[in-house]
């Protein structure tokens, strides 16, 4: 089947999988505004966007899901930034399996060639065990601290076109993810080039890819996305430019695409088959490990803890500031903070309570809508909204009856 008839064929069929219904999410953000701050106030301006997911479980412990929306709708574009990191982990170990040669895994020694400018090579890591690189080990630098190197070697594993083609017939069909994090001595021809990859293990060569060059249409996307020029000047190699900044050719991915990612991840079961990312029972610990540790509990890599504090890489429910962390709550998640847009895909589970629920959201902060000046309101506004947000459904959570209290011994994870 031509990967362009399996994106069409999946777009129709993940059509209006949320409700389109925003009465709620709307009725909350009027509620809260005070609490809430600006962002909800004028949510057009910060062009926030929101999805929540309610679970209820059966008497078989079986998860349903009552999904609730606002504005996150499939053309309107927002630059994903971190975000991007949590598929294409999935995608990485699923591209190990698929290989399926004996001895090879995620935790096999991966060492990393450069074949063309400005490509670098990688054959140790420093934070590593052994200071061997690893699959493994750039997943769990992808979510503890959000490392960008971690998430560009596996980007460069993947390749470009493979890692889009996977996320595609996924379902994630508005979503694009062409160019390396904070790389920018890569144009957009040279993201299309990735490094060479050898996977060695005891001095025997089990696979090796040479550099790859896609040949897929990076711009199939522009066409139904709008507000790609966004903002009045930039800056750029240091000089200001006036006149919007062009998202043409960035990385996207649509919320409820991000948001659909983690929930077949987390709840497998629940998906069909031709969806699932195809990992096995040690490659789904590792996510859920990866997704929920806080830095200080990290062996490798260890995190400076004044520095990597708790709640680093955790903005719902927390705001990414330095907070006492309640021991009964565990975040599962994927933030992504740049050009002013501020994002947090999680799900929250409060194991004393027996509360889990799901909820991703993205707000917009640039007041003067000047880019890369470093001027944007992510502890002022953005941060702010985004605890309150995940606090306000939380405690509505608390609150709502539930048949049936939910068995979350799988989350259970040990540090």
């Amino acid at each position: 089947m031509k990967p362009l008839f399996i994106l069409i064929v999946l777009t129709l069929m993940t059509t209006n999988i949320y409700s389109q219904n925003g009465n709620f999410l709307e009725e909350l953000l009027n509620t809260h505004a005070d609490r809430l701050g600006s962002a909800a106030i004028n949510p057009e301006k910060h062009r926030v966007q929101i999805i929540y997911t309610q679970i209820d479980r059966d008497k078989n412990n079986q998860p349903h899901f009552t999904h609730h929306k606002f504005n996150a709708w499939e053309g309107r574009y927002f630059f994903p930034a971190s975000t991007v990191k949590m598929p294409a982990a999935f995608a990485a170990l699923e591209y190990l399996n698929d290989l399926s040669i004996e001895g090879l895994d995620e935790h096999t020694p991966m060492f990393t060639g450069s074949a063309s400018t400005p490509q670098t090579a990688v054959t140790t890591d420093a934070t590593a065990p052994g200071m061997i690189p690893t699959v493994a080990h750039y997943v769990n630098k992808n979510f503890i601290v959000s490392d960008n190197d971690a998430f560009n070697r596996l980007y460069e594993l993947l390749g470009q076109r493979n890692l889009n083609e996977r996320l595609w017939a996924k379902g994630m069909s508005n979503t694009r993810i062409i160019s390396r994090l904070s790389a920018f001595q890569f144009d957009h021809d040279a993201n299309k080039r990735t490094n060479p990859v050898s996977f060695i293990s005891e001095n025997k060569l089990l696979f090796h890819k040479g550099e790859t060059v896609s040949s897929i249409d990076t711009s199939i996307h522009n066409q139904r996305l709008e507000k790609l020029q966004q903002g009045k000047a930039y800056f750029w190699m240091g000089e200001l430019v006036h006149g919007p900044f062009d998202f043409s050719f960035r990385n996207y991915a649509a919320l409820e695409d991000l948001h659909r990612s983690l929930k077949i991840v987390l709840f497998p079961d629940t998906t069909c088959s031709q969806s699932h990312f195809r990992l096995t029972k040690s490659q789904y610990e590792l996510l859920y490990r990866a997704m929920s540790i806080l830095p200080r509990e990290s062996d490798y890599p260890q995190y400076d803890p004044e520095r990597y504090y708790d709640s680093f890489v955790k903005y719902l429910m927390m705001g990414g500031v330095k907070t006492d962390w309640p021991e009964n709550i565990r975040i599962f998640n994927k933030i992504g903070r740049a050009y002013g847009y501020l994002t947090d895909v999680a799900y929250i589970v409060d194991f004393d309570s027996g509360v889990e629920f799901m909820l991703s959201a993205s707000v917009y902060v640039n007041e003067n809508e000047t880019f890369n000046d470093n001027e944007y309101e992510y502890s002022t506004i953005a941060g702010p909204f985004l605890r309150e947000l995940g606090k306000i459904i939380y405690e509505s959570e608390v609150e709502r009856e539930r048949n049936h209290t939910p068995d979350l011994t799988r989350f259970k994870i040990s540090y």
